[in-house]
């Protein structure tokens, strides 16, 4: 069972930030491309705007400098960098590697290929590493849809966008945020949703929005499964910002209301790895997380992948944590 285990040292956020391109595409710019308009686009997917524009590293540049001087910590002290993107610069190397040497830091550094569930693969695996004794690492999301979005289709132009967003992780002393976690691909539906080398995103859409909200579910009802919580005590989910109908689907069948999910899909569209983190940001941003929430970030993409995990935000306090125990039960 995946869940984090007595004794393993664990980890909390101390910093975060976010790019966006600054050219903003309205739907209104999408009717002068195809066939289409603001309200068939609103209903549908929830999306009023998105940001397009950039390379993958230079976002991730500007996003993981944001959370390191928000988290002030030494750059010398960072010990990895982890970028989950599915829209890397370049074959090889790893954009993680170009990112690295931008913000100056001297540490090992790899991307994470995930689609879109690539941010919380890679938040588990800089809990991993933090357990095995690693001391800080810069999680980023980023990615950059525009460049392999097909701008004559409208099943995706739609829906794809470009943005970034990063985490500082450090270690503490005791279990730390993170309580249970998830992680799944299902291989044989990744015709649904993929993109050849040199292409452009292809998706069925009615396969994807049946499958992701099963997978969804699936995926967040485990992890809190693994933490030892219902979802009556879930304080805020934090799903991917693919589409309006899927998150509220999968959070109606959490039995979670609406209201205690964060959406920024209507001025981001769907960043793929960048989209939880975004969601995260303006959560943070408009106070709607406070020490000792229990905080479910969820989410699935091409593969088809999926990915959850729950923390309990922020706190080292242990009146706050749950025993390692009473939280995997």
């Amino acid at each position: 069972m995946p869940r984090v285990n007595q004794g393993v040292r664990g980890a909390v956020i101390t910093g975060w930030g976010s790019a966006l391109p600054p050219k903003v595409l309205t739907n209104h710019d999408l009717e002068d491309m195809f066939e289409t308009d603001h309200d068939w686009i609103v209903e549908r997917t929830g999306i009023h705007e998105r940001r397009v524009g950039g390379m993958t590293s230079d976002l991730s540049i500007e996003s993981g400098r944001a959370a390191l001087e928000m988290s002030g910590v030494d750059l010398d002290a960072i010990d990895a960098l982890i970028l989950a993107t599915t829209t890397p610069d370049r074959s090889v190397p790893a954009t993680a590697s170009t990112v690295q040497a931008a913000l100056g830091l001297n540490c090992g550094a790899f991307d994470v290929n995930a689609a879109c569930s690539g941010w919380v693969y890679g938040l588990v695996t800089a809990h991993g590493l933090i357990a095995m004794g690693a001391e800080k690492v810069l999680l980023i999301g980023t990615d950059t849809l525009a460049r392999i979005t097909d701008w004559t289709d409208r099943n995706t132009a739609i829906l794809f966008a470009d943005g970034s967003a990063a985490t500082v992780l450090e270690a503490v002393d005791g279990p730390g945020q993170m309580l249970g976690w998830d992680l799944d691909s299902d291989g044989t539906a990744e015709r649904h949703l993929y993109a050849e080398t040199g292409g452009t995103l292809q998706m069925e859409g009615k396969e994807v929005f049946r499958k992701a909200v099963r997978i969804m579910v699936d995926s967040a009802t485990k992890s809190m499964a693994h933490a030892g919580v219902s979802a009556d005590e879930i304080a805020l989910v934090v799903p991917h910002q693919a589409n309006i109908r899927i998150i509220s689907a999968s959070i109606d069948r959490l039995g979670i209301p609406m209201e205690r999910t964060s959406v920024v899909l209507d001025k981001t569209g769907n960043t793929s790895s960048a989209s939880i983190p975004l969601a995260l940001n303006r959560a943070l941003e408009d106070g709607r997380v406070r020490d000792g929430d229990l905080v479910l970030f969820v989410g699935f993409g091409a593969g088809m992948s999926a990915a959850s995990a729950v923390v309990r935000w922020n706190t080292t306090d242990p009146e706050l944590v749950p025993e390692i125990g009473e939280a995997s039960a």
